[in-house]
């Protein structure tokens, strides 16, 4: 059974769901409790959790203990686990399961960081044909202070975008590519196997959420250009919006805990990592896993 105990909450109307659902930010996120992720789900308690991811956009999960088989196993709940384009430091592909960390292979640590797309504004994925519809990170190792996960709701910053700038959005598209994200986050180029593997895709700059029907603001690092402009045209929507995007109040910035598994829902949010604690003397190490979504409309 996954309910932890007997005296676990019991569904209200004012809480649906078959666990304690408590939100954590203003705008967006929920801790969930109740539950011990490592054993198998019912049907119910999965549907219920993916109804709550809808609502809430961010799921914090405290306390868990996962394997990495047993964190794959939850994720495939909700879908296929998604393949990386991205190398390691020795050249190998980032297995499907993988940790972002400051921690290199042979287990010291990074002074500084290295991969750097992880810790700028982005979307997963958002260079693939399918981007990526849930992306799971589970903390094994972090700082005392500082490293959080940084998410913004692109639904609401969509709403609230001002009536001018809505309207040169909307109908808009843009070009996403691993190539671009590795020159806009200041990293080693694209390899040209890797460009042939994932090459320049378009999607809507407003998304529609294909479970919800919400629309969201579909921007982020993996964006080469807006179609129809010149390029400086481009680069300073791009900056517009950004800027506008990424104000506080749209903002939640998860303070990790070891023991959390946080889960968020990539198609109506933009995050990064915060690179502000001690990296070259505390650990950081997060276990990964992304599942595929779907084209975007």
């Amino acid at each position: 059974m996954q309910i932890a105990s007997d005296d676990s909450p019991s569904q209200t109307p004012s809480n649906p769901y078959p666990f304690s659902v408590a939100p954590i930010g203003d705008v967006l996120g929920a801790e969930v409790s109740g539950i011990d992720l490592s054993q198998p789900l019912d049907s119910a308690t999965k549907d219920a959790i993916y109804a709550a991811l809808l609502e809430h956009c961010v799921l914090v999960f405290r306390n868990q203990s996962l394997t990495k088989e047993e964190q794959g196993r939850f994720a495939e709940n909700y879908g296929e686990l998604e393949s990386h384009v991205g190398r390691l430091r020795n050249g190998k592909r980032y297995p499907i399961i993988n940790n972002i960390t400051n921690v290199d292979p042979d287990g010291k640590l990074v002074p500084k960081s290295v991969n750097r797309g992880p810790n700028h504004w982005h979307t997963d994925k958002s260079y693939h044909a399918k981007p990526s519809a849930i992306t799971m990170l589970h903390g094994l190792e972090v700082p005392s202070e500082g490293g959080e996960t940084q998410f913004v709701n692109m639904r609401l910053v969509y709403e609230s975008l001002p009536p001018e700038l809505r309207a040169r959005v909307d109908g808009l598209t843009a070009e996403h590519s691993w190539e671009a994200n590795r020159r806009n986050v200041g990293e080693t180029p694209a390899t040209p196997d890797q460009i042939r593997e994932r090459p320049p895709v378009t999607h809507p700059v407003v998304r529609t959420h294909p479970d919800t029907g919400t629309k969201a603001l579909y921007i982020g690092t993996h964006i080469d250009f807006f179609h129809g402009m010149t390029r400086a045209e481009s680069d300073a929507l791009m900056e517009e919006l950004m800027d506008f995007a990424t104000q506080p109040k749209f903002r939640y910035d998860h303070q990790w805990r070891v023991g959390d598994l946080v889960m968020w829902d990539n198609r109506s949010l933009m995050h990064r990592g915060n690179t502000n604690y001690a990296m070259a003397k505390e650990r950081r190490v997060l276990q990964r896993t992304v599942i595929i979504g779907t084209v975007p409309f």
